[in-house]
């Protein structure tokens, strides 16, 4: 079987086929990764350019690590040591890299839509690594992986999305795959902090942590982005954790069976307190690993596709 999809800009319009198609192969690669050798010939030949316009942890090298895990040529992209300070413009600077023969770009910009673009003016396949507030598919990707790893299942699922919404690029994939998957999508976050029109995606809105704890099966819990000015759209940050944060009072007076995912980074004591971010409930060091075995799997599909 082989993806439907040339590149992977988002989960919008990607089909059930092809996102159970990603699943099963990270099963694969995620038993790849237990092993003494964690090396395998995949995409030998692959070159990948890693093209980061803004700065990345987890995703930048959750990425490096699958291309090495696949045996891929790695090359990596910075703004910071780049022509890009020298005025050269994003057209240039991708031009010239493709003409260095590379097969694959994997771009994370501040821009929503640039990955788009790349599709236009380079023949490489590209991957989205997150652009502006727009998506982040790889990251729902692996999201809905632990998920099912966890509770066995999408499909009939109640998951629920809690936090800075509007400025979140993990949201909206999130609300495509989960959809797609069967899984019954609700946010959860102040008013300031829900996208207008947001319900035309056919989801719930809670304003009461208790309530979204107590009708969910999992909560998937986002980062207050105060890079992108959230702390404005509220009055600070202690008040947000006294009504939106959680806790374990909060999980064992609602329902002590709930699952816990946060994309990190994690700002403690604000969307988790750190009981919370070290205990039972969550998942989130589950998340790191299977990211990896997921970006190994849209690597591998993509690159093999269009070899």
């Amino acid at each position: 079987m082989s993806l439907k999809i040339k590149h992977l800009l988002g989960l919008q319009d990607v089909s059930k086929n092809d996102i159970q198609l990603i699943l099963d192969t990270a099963t694969t690669f995620r038993e790849v990764l237990e092993r003494p050798i964690k090396r395998v010939p995949t995409l030998q030949g692959t070159t990948v350019v890693n093209l980061f316009y803004e700065n990345s942890t987890r995703t930048r090298i959750s990425f490096e690590l699958a291309e090495k895990r696949l045996s891929a040529d790695t090359l990596n992209f910075s703004t910071s040591t780049s022509s890009a300070k020298k005025g050269e413009t994003f057209k240039d600077t991708v031009r010239n890299i493709e003409a260095m023969k590379i097969d694959m770009i994997v771009v994370r910009h501040q821009s929503a839509g640039v990955p788009l673009y790349l599709t236009k003016i380079s023949k490489a396949s590209i991957i989205n690594a997150g652009d502006g507030r727009h998506e982040h598919p790889t990251q729902a990707l692996l999201d809905m992986y632990s998920i099912k790893e966890k509770l066995g299942k999408l499909n009939g699922l109640k998951v629920c999305i809690v936090g800075d919404i509007a400025h979140s690029r993990v949201a909206l994939s999130n609300i495509f795959g989960l959809k797609t998957m069967g899984a019954e999508v609700s946010l959860c976050a102040p008013p300031t902090m829900i996208p207008r029109n947001i319900e035309q995606f056919g989801i719930k809105i809670y304003h009461d942590i208790n309530k979204a704890v107590s009708e969910n099966d999992v909560l998937n819990v986002l980062r207050i982005q105060l890079e992108r000015d959230a702390g404005t759209t509220i009055p600070s940050l202690r008040e947000y954790h006294n009504y939106f944060g959680i806790t374990t009072d909060v999980i064992e007076r609602n329902n002590k069976d709930i699952l816990i995912l946060h994309p990190g980074p994690i700002n403690r004591g604000v969307e988790l307190s750190s009981e919370v971010a070290d205990g039972p409930y969550q998942i989130i060091l589950d998340q790191v690993t299977n990211g990896v075995a997921i970006r190994m799997a849209v690597l591998y599909l993509l690159g093999t596709k269009n070899s």
